[in-house]
């Protein structure tokens, strides 16, 4: 526990649009100081003078040096997360690691029993939880007021072209960055996961439509499964649709009434039918990403932040523990795991 009077000092590795994102948003806490960053791009790449802190080529230098923080944020390509959440927790510091935590639950375990041998916490970014619609959609399941779950549905349908997928680019490479829903859609998985549980009896069909000559993997895709704590669900996911993002959203039928989020986001309420209930007014959900080019999910850092600056000095815990990141994780890794049996039995019935 920290003093409530101590700064919590965060360096940020990787100076991208998300680890820009967190410097700026660790940079207007009251409570917080950045202490270094940290990329393997030249600083004038970067765009990031004017954050004014100690600047490092890799995350060894910086580990190694005698610049004093207590957490170190990580920003860089997915396929580095695991690695690099061990290093720093093997330097005694705690770890805010973008999501994914890692691309495999092998790696993501290794990160948690490391994690425990030091008593260092792990932070998983998952910031959707933060939005007005999932903290109401959240109450609404565990105070049971739509009843037994029969049936939940996610949608991600999202636009990513030749200029996100950049050749000599880490993105659309099975090693740094896994996979659609690595990348694109772990955030709707995870609030999933968090609203109703794990999942059973996994099937999927996944193809590459639009993306051939940029990514490794598939564009898009349909999945479907049963939840352990009853029903059935299913996820519909790409990034093939044409010019812009289209929607983001969870349909939700219980015994008592249905609902759907959505937007292009999961940042608006379009339907509420419960038995009883009233529907409230939201606040207003912060606005996306924006990337220029595209936009991703909501822009809740500052609350990350401020969670983690919370739960140092003993305020509160972590909103998503590493725990819940090793499940995201798992059960991507067994969706994809379909893909890799539906290759197998082609291959079988071909030859």
């Amino acid at each position: 526990m920290t003093s409530e009077n101590k700064k919590i000092k965060f360096a940020v590795v990787g100076c991208g649009h998300i680890g820009k994102r967190h410097a700026e948003m660790i940079r207007r806490n009251d409570e917080a100081e950045l202490a270094a960053l940290c990329d393997i791009r030249p600083t004038e790449d970067l765009g990031i003078d004017d954050f004014n802190a100690p600047f490092f080529s890799s995350v060894d230098e910086m580990l190694a040096s005698d610049v004093d923080f207590d957490v170190v944020n990580i920003c860089t390509p997915n396929g580095l997360h695991a690695e690099q959440s061990l290093k720093t927790l093997a330097k005694n510091k705690h770890v805010v690691c973008e999501k994914p935590m890692g691309l495999s639950k092998e790696n993501c375990e290794r990160v948690i029993h490391k994690s425990l041998q030091v008593s260092k916490h792990v932070f998983i970014v998952m910031q959707n939880r933060y939005s007005p619609p999932s903290v109401w959609i959240k109450d609404l399941v565990e105070n049971k007021k739509l009843g037994d779950i029969f049936m939940v549905q996610v949608s991600c349908y999202w636009n990513r072209d030749e200029h996100y997928y950049k050749r000599g680019n880490w993105k659309g490479t099975n090693d740094l960055d896994g996979g659609t829903l690595f990348t694109q859609f772990s955030h709707f998985i995870d609030i999933m996961y968090w609203l109703f549980g794990d999942i059973k009896n996994v099937n999927g069909a996944f193809s590459n439509f639009n993306h051939h000559n940029t990514i490794e993997f598939e564009d898009s895709g349909v999945v479907t499964f049963d939840f352990l704590n009853g029903g059935m669900g299913c996820i519909n996911f790409s990034t093939a649709v044409w010019g812009k993002n289209m929607e983001s959203s969870m349909m939700v039928i219980g015994s008592k009434g249905s609902v759907k989020i959505g937007g292009q986001y999961m940042n608006e309420v379009e339907y509420c039918h419960i038995e009883d209930y009233e529907m409230q007014e939201l606040e207003d959900t912060v606005p996306p990403n924006d990337y220029g080019p595209y936009k991703g999910s909501a822009a809740n850092h500052h609350l990350i932040i401020q969670n983690v600056v919370d739960t140092l000095k003993g305020r509160t815990s972590a909103t998503t523990n590493a725990l819940e990141g090793l499940k995201v994780v798992e059960i991507i890794e067994r969706i994809y795991e379909c893909k890799k049996t539906a290759a197998n039995l082609y291959s079988l019935q071909t030859t």
